[in-house]
């Protein structure tokens, strides 16, 4: 490999919204021109906490196809398949359960955590599914042999662990994986429309497939400075949602828009109109993209079964080295 690896995936839960794009997507845009890249959606990951009701997968897998592809990924420069689409993928994680003590994945912080609220929640995540999330994540990763993994800080526990397996596996057979190490993910701090983190489960989302007159219709919603009661009452940039998001998508006017908010120069309506006509266009070039996509979903379902052709024959090389060092031949 001229450059270094990388494999990253996302679970299919349904479209994107602007925090979701901010948080990773957007680096996954600047990755490609650096790294050889393999994007996943991770479907069978999405079965570990969501077994029960699988019947909006293929519409979920779909929408996330159409928001990677939109948001610039190149299926040319990467790799973008389907997980399951790629049976070594179960296949490595079979067999790494095999080799790894259950008290490795019994200890991961973040396991424990996600057991505590959802019992809260009434739901049962007491599955070897659940339990073994960390190790499918290891098998996506090694498989590609990928030597790079762009996560966020509450993922390096489940990253750490895929370095232990490595070296376990390793010494056990042969030395045939690389130790995949992190690049870290700034977490996105854009907030909702109401100030609260943004989540489609509150409602306070700004959908990253929403149209221009959808996005002025969530902006017009954005809560601003509480105490700016009147328009000639000077502002508190530092409490407003929508400053936060002209912080982001209006950098070069940023002093000004500062400036005027706090001389009264400027109301709130008509800040939100200038923050909405700038996310109208910073994501024109995406929404030109998704009208491509959209109106061809064959072409969506022909990148996804070429990335997982490519995926394949990387896939089926690696689980030759494995099988041979493990004698299984």
């Amino acid at each position: 490999m001229s450059k270094g690896r990388i494999f990253s995936g996302m679970q299919p839960s349904g479209k994107f919204h602007l925090g979701n794009y901010l948080g990773a997507l957007e680096n996954w845009i600047k990755l490609q021109q650096e790294y050889e890249c393999f994007f996943s959606i991770v479907d069978l990951h999405a079965l570990t906490s969501s077994y029960e009701d699988t019947s909006k997968l293929p519409e979920n897998i779909y929408n996330m196809a159409l928001d990677w592809l939109s948001a610039g990924l190149d299926p040319e420069k990467n790799v973008v398949f389907i997980q399951s689409h790629v049976k070594e993928h179960a296949e490595l994680h079979l067999l790494l359960s095999m080799m790894t003590p259950l008290s490795w994945l019994e200890r991961v912080p973040i396991y424990k955590d996600k057991i505590q609220q959802v019992s809260l929640q009434g739901k049962d995540l007491n599955t070897y599914g659940f339990l073994g999330y960390p190790e499918l994540m290891t098998a996506d990763i090694i498989l590609y042999k990928a030597d790079t993994v762009p996560v966020g800080e509450d993922q390096l526990p489940h990253l750490e662990l895929s370095r232990e397996i490595v070296r376990r596996f390793n010494y056990l057979y042969r030395p045939i994986f690389p130790e995949p190490e992190a690049s870290l993910t700034k977490a996105s701090i854009l907030p909702g429309i109401d100030g609260r983190k943004m989540s489609k489960s509150y409602g306070n989302d700004i959908s990253f497939s929403a149209t221009p007159d959808e996005i002025r219709s969530r902006v017009k919603l954005m809560v601003t400075d509480p105490q700016r009661v009147k328009r000639t009452d000077p502002g508190h940039p530092e409490v407003c949602t929508a400053y936060k998001f002209h912080q982001f998508f209006s950098k070069s006017e940023l002093s000004e828009i500062e400036q005027k908010c706090r001389q009264a120069e400027i109301g709130c309506v008509d800040c939100k109109k200038r923050l909405a006509e700038n996310l109208v266009t910073a994501l024109s070039e995406v929404h030109a993209r998704r009208q491509t996509f959209e109106s061809s979903p064959q072409k969506v379902r022909d990148i996804l079964a070429f990335g997982a052709e490519r995926a394949r024959k990387v896939a089926s090389a690696t689980m030759e080295e494995v099988r041979d060092a493990m004698h299984l031949s």
